[in-house]
């Protein structure tokens, strides 16, 4: 198969260019485009890039032959620069997350359907090695039915982070802070673990970061179909950053977890994955053993790469294989959706004092 697949970029930011860079290594992507608000920026970005520059979606599908987009805007933009580009006729990858409520999502979803168009979202970790590893033990039963699940992000964020960009810190441009931003990709895990989200009851707050009007901190408990429980605690406000992780424990009593970030995450066109993903917790019987063999793997083969851009490529080649083959992404818009439950969720809890159930 040689076709490419043609994307078009919708915004310019600093994770836009990582995308650029992914999207290059991409055996069956092609950047042809780039379109938003900021021409001066624009422009910029498309020069740098060697692409055009355009106004908007339409633009791009008709004059570059546009076949797919990735949204990079800010998260409140999401929704409705995904709904321009199905009316354009574009397939749809969003970064995370792929949107700020469950009715946005739902939209979403319907429209991709209705226009025969496929809808993902950014959830590059799943392509991890280690993340790899824990799905395929619960896929071959090796912990039983995945039951109980344990998500920590203990992060941090300071103020020349939050004055970078003006979107940044604010409920209008932001949608909400470490809930909505870094919180996702660890969401995204617990429930490609866990399956589909029941209920959520939580509560957020703002610990040490007073010059933003957003949370910095969250608690929560989410229910799953599957009658699963999960421990979610997530903070912004640990100098200078400790680390991310998901822990999944099953009915047969065996446990396996996976550290997805070691100190700060990483900020996009700030710094870069500051240590390699590892199964830190893995009791499953026989295979002990292999969780220091799979770090010593996993170090060699993270110091081969950059990691900023690479699994951004691996997830975006298997979007563009998944349209030119006719079958679903290995993320879909119900996986976002997922994600959005629990966003939501926590926020709703936390104004009504009581749980949210979908």
């Amino acid at each position: 198969m040689n076709k490419k697949l043609r994307f078009g970029l919708i915004g310019y930011g600093k994770v836009a260019a990582l995308h650029a860079r992914a999207l290059a290594a991409a055996p069956h992507c092609e950047l042809v485009s780039v379109s938003g608000h900021n021409k001066e920026k624009r422009d910029a970005f498309a020069s740098q890039w060697k692409l055009a520059s355009r106004d908007g979606v339409q633009e791009m599908v008709q004059k570059d032959g546009v076949e797919a987009v990735l949204i990079t805007t800010p998260h409140p933009r999401h929704y409705f620069d995904a709904m321009d580009a199905f009316s354009a006729g574009c397939h749809v990858l969003v970064e995370k997350p792929l949107s700020l409520s469950v009715s946005e999502a739902e939209e979403m979803m319907r429209q991709a359907q209705a226009t025969g168009r496929f809808l993902s979202v950014i959830s590059q970790r799943r392509w991890y090695p280690a993340c790899i590893r824990i799905r395929e033990a619960i896929d071959q039963g090796l912990l039983g039915s995945p039951l109980l699940g344990q998500l920590t992000i203990l992060g941090w964020r300071d103020e020349e982070y939050y004055r970078s960009d003006p979107w940044r810190g604010s409920w209008e441009h932001e949608g909400g802070g470490v809930i909505v931003n870094q919180a996702p990709h660890q969401f995204d895990l617990l429930c490609w673990y866990m399956g589909e989200v029941a209920e959520v009851y939580g509560a957020w707050a703002n610990v040490n970061h007073p010059y933003i009007e957003v949370d910095d901190s969250a608690v929560a408990t989410v229910r799953f179909k599957s009658g699963g429980l999960a421990s979610v605690f997530i903070s912004n406000s640990q100098k200078p950053g400790i680390y991310a992780k998901v822990h999944i424990h099953g009915s047969s009593g065996a446990s396996a977890g996976v550290q997805t970030d070691g100190g700060a995450m990483f900020i996009a066109g700030r710094s870069g994955v500051l240590e390699p993903p590892y199964n830190d917790l893995w009791t499953v019987p026989g295979q002990e053993a292999l969780r220091e063999q799979w770090h010593k793997e996993d170090k060699a083969f993270f110091a081969g790469i950059d990691a900023t851009w690479h699994f951004f490529s691996l997830q975006e080649e298997d979007f563009a294989r998944a349209i030119l083959e006719g079958r679903t992404p290995a993320v879909s818009g119900r996986d976002g959706l997922q994600v959005a439950r629990i966003i939501e969720g926590i926020y709703r809890s936390n104004k009504e004092d009581k749980p949210v159930r979908y």
